[in-house]
């Protein structure tokens, strides 16, 4: 047998496996594409997680719409973190040219255009549907986390929300929670005291100096009402493809504490929310997150911790995620050893 024939045979067991697939390309041999042997993803492994790495310009967002484009042609839905501004252009059919025929001819699959059905999200002032959720929603403990407050200063926090319910007070938006603090020292003090105990103004100001740091960030945009709802990231079109959702965050690229806390607030919301999935042959949504260092810069060891405790336990809801990043060193080790597939790009 030539090396030739034991490679195809070889990529064509490697992979060939029960239940439905998307294909990603062809394999190479030698600097050549071999025609007819595919590269495929079988879609019962996409909950389990994946990393797309590798330098600028070496097509990590092209894999990243060629995986999107299969899962929405099965019927999955996804969400699309865009930091470039690239993705848009998922919507419209793209356009023939003699490189696309010869690249497709030397695969063996046939290339067609096709549009996708897109939704487009927003955190700040671009354009989209604006994703919002209220303090309350976030708990005395993941805003704490947020936050990166102390012990001290986290049950100044869990007193806060104590005694907003006790007393029917929603904390809609920083401003409500900032109000909140700004009464437990001065006119509600005595009473906040007689009933929950003293409260320190050192560790209140210091909650403060916290909260007016989120704020720079641009977090009073996305505190408040009306909270989005998850399940609405899991629509289909009439046609029976999934919807893709793409989060516009081109102007968030300086405000890495906007986006990792979005991201909690998500992936938290996405684990209370959804029925338990178990190992299904497919994922009901996938979640790509482009640049993921932003999600990482700036966090806490804390919010880390968080971050890799819900990474382990979503899949269990049928939710993957992938993370495009240039080096797996962007990613924690906790969290890349989570990830079951790697796309390495050159």
């Amino acid at each position: 047998m030539s090396n030739l024939e034991a490679f195809i045979n070889d990529i064509n067991k490697g992979y060939t496996f029960k239940g439905d697939s998307i294909i990603l390309g062809g394999a190479m041999l030698d600097g050549q594409c071999i025609n007819n042997t595919l590269v495929k993803l079988p879609l019962k492994t996409l909950n389990r997680h994946g990393l797309i790495s590798g330098a600028t310009g070496t097509g990590k967002t092209k894999t990243l719409q060629i995986i999107a484009e299969h899962l929405s042609n099965k019927g999955i839905p996804s969400l699309l973190m865009d930091i470039k501004g690239d993705l848009s252009g998922l919507a419209q059919p793209g356009t023939n040219n003699k490189h696309i025929e010869k690249r497709h001819g030397e695969i063996g699959i046939p290339w067609e255009a096709s549009g996708f059905p897109l939704e487009f999200l927003s955190l700040s002032k671009e354009k989209g549907i604006r994703l919002r959720a209220t303090v309350s929603e976030f708990g005395p403990v993941l805003f704490s986390k947020i936050l990166d407050l102390n012990a001290t200063q986290s049950g100044i926090v869990s007193l806060i929300f104590k005694y907003s319910d006790d007393n029917g007070l929603p904390l809609l938006d920083l401003k409500d929670f900032r109000k909140a603090i700004q009464y437990s020292t001065n006119e509600g003090k005595e009473e906040i005291q007689e009933t929950y105990g003293r409260i320190s103004t050192a560790s209140t100001g210091a909650i403060l100096r916290k909260i007016i740091e989120l704020e720079q960030q641009g977090a009073d945009r996305f505190f408040g009402e009306k909270s989005f709802e998850v399940n609405d990231l899991l629509k289909k079109d009439r046609s029976g493809k999934g919807i893709i959702s793409v989060l516009r965050l081109t102007d968030l690229q300086d405000r890495p504490k906007l986006f990792s806390t979005f991201m909690m607030s998500l992936l938290a919301e996405i684990y209370s929310t959804f029925p338990e999935q178990g190992d299904s042959d497919k994922p009901k949504l996938v979640l790509f997150i482009d640049e993921a260092h932003l999600m990482f810069d700036e966090a806490s060891k804390v919010l880390l911790d968080q971050i890799e405790t819900v990474v382990k336990l979503i899949r269990s809801k049928g939710v993957g995620l992938f993370f495009c990043t240039q080096t797996p060193r962007d990613i924690p080790d906790a969290v890349l050893s989570q990830l079951g597939m790697k796309v390495q790009h050159a």
